[in-house]
């Protein structure tokens, strides 16, 4: 039987300030400041905005950095080139935590997110998207723990909002998976398996899970975010005002507004001509209920 995807939808959007990034990525929500927050990471760059106001604040960083979790009110985890550092909130100080493949240069964090539990996924992939050059892993108790290796561009991590399943892509191969996990630590108690295979334009990028457990997913090269439900099956498709939408992320009081980070990556004059917004940052009103998004936790405490 021939599986037809819903059709795209178009729904309220707003573009977040003039800035545009070479390649935004790792969208994060403090639901307690009610800000917003994102990077840039081959320009070096982390902005912030309060949603109250939309003014984007934009700071300079010393690494690529790709993932940002909030400690506590005070302190955010940022996942680095060579590592994860803490960074204080009132004076920007950054301090490393612990080292992610800091010997080897030709590697750069990618896409990452909490567990309910607090534990930590983050992907490495290569600086030229070599093949197989990447990995996931899981920071716990202030170690990391290599969970899956071999990996070119990783993406989609994300959790069920039980903590039992664990998500995530290489964009690469095309195929979401899914794992089951330890919902008290995060970690995998099983093999991976495929949940949804790829097709059409694009390629699977940044994930989120909504309340109900469905899991949004930025289609790089497909101007789109498609939501899956928990079994595979495309449910819905919404359209997003750039050709390369990264990662989405739930904000405001009441997580009803998706915050889609975008890239001009690889984009020529031409193309990025043809794509106006190339680059921007987005808000969407999706009619789904996200979630907070958890704090880390630095110690085994």
């Amino acid at each position: 039987m021939t599986v037809i995807d819903p059709p795209v939808e178009d729904v309220p959007v707003r573009v977040l300030g003039d800035a545009r990034c070479h390649l935004g990525e790792g969208p994060a929500y403090d639901a307690a400041s009610d800000t917003a927050w994102w990077f840039d990471i081959l320009e070096k760059r982390l902005y912030e905005m309060p949603l109250a106001d939309s003014a984007v604040r934009l700071y300079t960083l010393p690494f690529m950095a790709s993932v940002l979790a909030f400690v506590d009110d005070a302190r955010q985890l940022v996942a680095a080139d060579d590592g994860l550092y803490v960074r204080a909130l009132g004076d920007g100080r950054l301090t490393m935590v612990v080292p992610l493949e800091a010997e080897n240069p030709a590697t750069r964090t990618n896409d990452g997110r909490v567990h309910p539990s607090g534990t930590l996924w983050i992907g490495t992939m290569g600086r030229k998207a070599e093949p197989g050059a990447g990995a996931i892993y899981a920071f716990r108790a202030g170690e990391l723990t290599r969970l899956f290796a071999g990996i070119t561009i990783p993406n989609a991590i994300c959790f069920s909002p039980d903590g039992a399943t664990g998500y995530f892509a290489d964009t690469c191969s095309s195929v979401l998976n899914r794992v089951p996990l330890d919902p008290a630590t995060g970690l995998p108690t099983g093999a991976p398996q495929s949940l949804h295979a790829h097709s059409g334009p694009g390629g699977l990028d940044g994930a989120v899970v909504d309340a109900g457990g469905r899991i949004w997913c930025a289609i790089w090269g497909g101007a789109c975010l498609h939501a899956y439900s928990p079994e595979g099956e495309v449910i819905r498709r919404v359209a997003v005002p750039a050709r390369q939408p990264s990662c989405p992320v739930f904000v405001g009081a009441d997580f009803r507004r998706v915050l889609v980070t975008s890239a001009y990556e690889g984009m020529d004059e031409a193309a990025r001509a043809a794509d106006v917004h190339h680059g921007r940052t987005f808000l969407l009103d999706v009619g789904a209920t996200g979630r907070p998004e958890p704090r880390v936790r630095l110690g085994a405490g």
